[in-house]
């Protein structure tokens, strides 16, 4: 005997650019830290912030082209 189908959620409206915005602000915050660290920590650590931080202005591009930013819901 089949079950009967539940229905799906409503999709949540989630602000992308305020949660893009807020991971570039901790990759940041962790570059400023290995900054301040020195010699101490390995430069790999130290580019992989500085991809993080670009990648997430690669993103903010992307969503721009698609419209998702400016747009009120």
């Amino acid at each position: 005997m089949p079950r009967p189908a539940k229905q799906a959620p409503p999709p949540l409206h989630v602000d992308t650019v305020r949660v893009v915005l807020a991971g570039t602000a901790l990759w940041v915050v962790a570059l400023v830290v290995l900054l301040l660290l020195g010699d101490r920590v390995d430069r790999v650590w130290t580019w992989t912030c500085v991809a993080g931080i670009a990648l997430a202005f690669v993103g903010l591009g992307v969503m721009r082209l698609q419209g998702q930013i400016g747009r009120r819901d």
